[in-house]
């Protein structure tokens, strides 16, 4: 019999609204920009003013060598932030320790301030002739201290622009969004009816106008779908009882007479439960394409008795034990078609893959448990169980187009109920029917 455990869902992948991308695109891109354009002006502004500092410091540095060799009693710097110095190569002693091997250019100086925590920091230029070293140096701590009161600044205002992108998103997303939500609101409404009502003359000639006119033409066709779907389960409801409803009165009839041999009775008892089948199959097929529950109430024990006695007689010889255990009487409040059809499926697919042996039917007090003690189940008959038009790999050429036990999912789906099946502990299946 071919049955599985039903297949692990898979987790559901994290979805955003598209709403909160519109916002989140918003923002990260007024991040990113603001970002942008503060690393190239922090890049800038250093690069401008070591290049212009650097080349000035060393014009000014040339000048005072220059000038101390046109007059070398000439003292001092003309500038409150510069100081110059030079030494002569026979007293590089006198040289402080971190200007001694620096090459002539313009240098980084950072040095530490002797009894304090703070630091030094200026340019300095170098220019090494061979009787003179000449010493230029400028002081860049202010010029430091608006350089980090700058970058502070950029740091707030990549904070501030990129709190105004996530405004304009919102408002963006707002904007955009409304007309598609409109639309789900109209749509979501119209789905109560059996006539929707139209949607594009609510929207503008726009991308969400042509969406509402795609949406109207997929609920016209639809719509006639389901009415022609609707018309034909009536149709052939009602076409298929009459001539069921004419055979039950002729084998009744047939039945009645005294004069009737076994063997002709067997065969009018055989028609007239092909016929009941018939009767139970129609009725619950068409409350499967209604969608809706049928009133009714039935005894589970009785009717899996009569299931039974049903198939029992169209063993043929075939060596399998039908038997019933368990509750005596359950009642259930659903028509008897219901259950008939359900329960049938389940033990017509027992007895037909049990080659001998056993099919055991226990009625529970919740549920109905058919046991067989058939070939078991295979790894593609779980994978595939419930699926329409599968047949068992233990098939072979029997009858069946394997839509039996999709009818039985569906039937729970509709009246609460869970169907599982399952291995049995040494061979064959169990299929367990539990009523909710």
């Amino acid at each position: 019999m071919p049955t599985a455990e039903p297949a692990a869902a898979r987790r559901p992948r994290a979805r955003r609204r598209l709403r909160t991308r519109i916002i989140l695109s918003f923002a990260l891109f007024g991040f990113t920009l603001t970002t942008l354009i503060a690393a190239t002006t922090v890049y800038l502004r250093d690069r401008v003013e070591n290049t212009v500092l650097g080349a000035a410091l060393e014009k000014n540095n040339n000048m005072f060598a220059e000038g101390f060799y046109r007059n070398p009693n000439a003292v001092g710097i003309p500038f409150e932030k510069i100081q110059g110095r030079q030494f002569s190569t026979r007293k590089l002693d006198k040289v402080p320790p971190e200007w001694r091997d620096l090459a002539s250019g313009v240098h980084d100086i950072v040095i530490p301030v002797p009894g304090t925590d703070d630091q030094r920091a200026y340019k300095l230029a170098v220019r090494k002739d061979p009787d003179y070293w000449f010493f230029l140096a400028y002081d860049i701590a202010e010029e430091r201290e608006s350089q980090l009161k700058l970058n502070h600044a950029l740091v707030a205002s990549v904070g501030i622009f990129t709190l105004f992108s996530l405004l304009i998103g919102w408002w963006s997303a707002s904007r955009v969004m409304s007309p598609v939500t409109e639309l789900a609101q109209r749509l979501r409404r119209s789905g109560a009816s059996s006539a929707p009502e139209a949607l594009a003359p609510h929207f503008p000639e726009d991308e969400v106008g042509e969406l509402a006119k795609a949406l109207d033409d997929y609920a016209a066709r639809l719509t006639e779908v389901v009415q022609r779907d609707r018309e034909f389960n009536a149709d052939v409801s009602h076409e298929l009882r009459t001539p069921l409803a004419v055979i039950r009165g002729a084998v009744e009839l047939l039945l009645a007479r005294p004069e009737l041999d076994e063997r002709t009775r067997t065969r009018l008892s055989r028609i007239q439960r092909a016929e009941q089948q018939c009767t139970d199959l129609i009725s619950a097929l068409l409350l499967l394409s209604r969608n809706e529950r049928a009133v009714g109430q039935c005894d589970v024990a009785k009717v899996a008795q009569q299931l039974l006695e049903s198939h029992r007689a169209q063993l043929g010889g075939k060596p399998v034990a039908l038997r019933l255990e368990g509750e005596a009487t359950m009642a259930l409040d659903v028509p008897e078609s219901v259950l008939a059809v359900a329960l049938g499926n389940l033990i017509g697919n027992a007895v037909k893959y049990t080659p001998s042996g056993d099919v055991v039917v226990r009625v529970l007090p919740d549920a109905v448990e058919v046991v067989d003690s058939g070939p078991g189940l295979s790894a593609e008959d779980a994978a595939k169980l419930f699926t329409r038009g599968y047949r068992g790999t233990h098939a072979g050429h029997s009858q069946g187009g394997g839509i039996g036990l999709s009818i039985v999912r569906r039937l729970c789906a509709l009246y609460a109920w869970d169907v599982q099946v399952r291995p049995g502990a040494e061979r064959g299946v169990v299929a367990t029917l539990t009523f909710g």
